[in-house]
């Protein structure tokens, strides 16, 4: 194949159905969909561990409550003039309903159901590019087992949290731009994504290099039709409560000097866990080395291999982006891996068994609820217990909290114990204020910097990590604070003059 026959090679949409036909598509699906789903309903309880999800509830039984988005925050005694940039307001309400009337089981079903369409979207776009059955199996699940980055918990992408919408969304930008046909679907889509979660800004760079590919090739068709859904896509944002200023709100996130002490923003390394992390790894360096084995196959969608190999790249400078690695590399290493099977294990006999396995895994999936629902919690960070003493003895005090109590703390308390800071970070919070407990997060205490902390905020309280020796040595040993109450992970500090404040 010349090179212009390279370039101008039809799109997945074009490509010929894998062999097998109908049990062939309704086995790998069946297979696929089941016994991930088991998988993730089995991690129900990790699945509610993102420590942001206490404040994601609370805004939505806020925002339902009031009837409208509200621009500022009602529960932070440290905001001054800040706008709140709530770009997951939707997601909020959602989970909010869910909540009132299933308890945490039905947002877990939600979550498990995203895992679920996408594996499904995957599925379909590793059949549609021709690759077998079992090649499409065998790359679809690594790549949703992988992707989630469970061993990075908190910092997970399948996850009780709007980013779960920015998965998904993703992957039906990417499976709809491979499919070059239902483009005119992408700026409707965008709308629910731009109310789902601020990770919408990823849309562009899907659309940006199926375009850019599409003009390479001189196919002015597809590129129309790429550019038409990208200025769509832009239109589409501004249907939102915030109008043109959520770009203000996702602004105050990227590039944010916050993101230094935030898991997800760092590197790959950073995060990197081991013996976990291994699979990962493993996967990572296989889809380099076939990419680098058969780069001249003209059987991969180009824009499969660069959107894969942009987010590796991204992935280990920052952490957020390793899961849409996996994500966007299951269609070309489900065309590697068909190279390398044996033709035998496409017969029908294999297909058979692989239908018979997955409907003993949807069999499975109501046993594998029942046997997690007992489980199923908010983070115990903070619990019931601490955050009731919190009402009874801090709601009127200016409470220095860690980062990571704080959404526990705003939904426990109902706004009741003002907090200092939680997860929301710059969008909701002025820079100066977060530069000032940027100073305090470290293990080694500077007196200087919590002296003045303390000071400029008339602080009388801190509820901090238990296990911090050396905070409780400054406050009770060398300040004079007491540590008045102590809970299975955190301990509340007061002062001795705060009555008189």
């Amino acid at each position: 194949m010349d090179a212009r026959e390279d370039w101008s090679r039809p799109g997945i949409g074009d490509a010929p159905a894998a062999s097998g036909g109908y049990l062939d598509g309704v086995a790998v699906y069946i297979f696929l969909i089941a016994f991930l789903t088991v998988f993730y309903l089995s991690n129900g309880p990790l699945l509610l561990a993102h420590y942001d999800l206490g404040w994601h509830l609370a805004a939505g039984d806020l925002i339902r409550q009031r009837g409208d988005v509200p621009f500022q925050d009602p529960w932070a005694f440290t905001l001054g003039d800040r706008q709140w940039y709530n770009l997951s307001w939707l997601w909020d309400v959602m989970a909010s309903v869910l909540y009132q009337h299933t308890g945490l089981a039905g947002i877990v079903l939600m979550v498990v159901a995203c895992g679920a369409i996408i594996a499904g979207y995957l599925t379909f776009c590793g059949l549609s590019s021709g690759a077998s059955a079992p090649a499409v199996c065998i790359a679809v699940f690594a790549a949703c087992l992988l992707y989630p980055c469970y061993e990075a918990s908190p910092n997970m992408y399948l996850a009780a949290s709007p980013n779960v919408a920015t998965m998904l969304f993703a992957v039906v930008f990417y499976g709809e731009c491979l499919r070059r046909r239902n483009w005119f679907l992408l700026p409707p889509i965008m709308v629910a994504w731009v109310n789902l979660h601020g990770g919408f800004m990823l849309a562009f760079p899907i659309l940006g290099v199926f375009a850019g590919i599409a003009l390479l090739r001189r196919d002015w068709v597809n590129f129309r039709n790429y550019v038409l859904a990208g200025v769509g896509c832009v239109i589409a944002i501004f249907v939102n409560p915030l109008g043109w200023h959520v770009y203000d709100g996702v602004r105050a996130t990227l590039g944010h000097f916050i993101q230094a002490d935030i898991g997800e923003w760092r590197s790959y390394f950073f995060n990197m866990e081991l013996p976990g992390s291994l699979p990962g790894i493993v996967y990572a360096l296989t889809f380099v080395a076939l990419e680098l084995r058969y780069r001249n196959s003209t059987r991969v969608p180009l824009e499969a291999r660069v959107l894969a190999w942009l987010f590796l790249c991204l992935g280990l400078y920052q952490f957020r982006y390793t899961a849409f690695f996996f994500i966007f590399s299951s269609v070309p290493m489900a065309l590697h891996i068909d190279r390398l099977l044996p033709k035998r294990l496409a017969s029908v006999e294999v297909r058979r068994a692989m239908l018979a396995a997955g409907v003993v895994g949807v069999l499975l999936l109501p046993f594998a609820f029942m046997q997690v629902r007992p489980a199923l919690a908010l983070p115990d960070m903070l619990s019931e217990d601490d955050a009731r003493y919190l009402e009874a003895h801090a709601s009127h005090a200016h409470l220095l909290n860690h980062w990571n109590v704080g959404g526990l703390l705003i939904f426990r308390t109902g706004g009741s114990v003002p907090v200092f800071v939680d997860g929301r970070a710059a969008t909701a919070y002025p820079d100066e204020l977060l530069r000032d407990y940027h100073k305090l997060v470290r293990w080694d205490i500077e007196p200087a910097n919590w002296d003045e902390v303390i000071d400029k905020y008339k602080i009388d309280a801190v509820l901090w990590v238990r296990a911090h020796d050396p905070l409780r040595q400054f406050l009770v040993g060398e300040r004079g604070w007491k540590e008045e109450y102590t809970g299975a992970y955190v301990s509340l500090y007061t002062r001795q003059d705060a009555s008189s404040r």
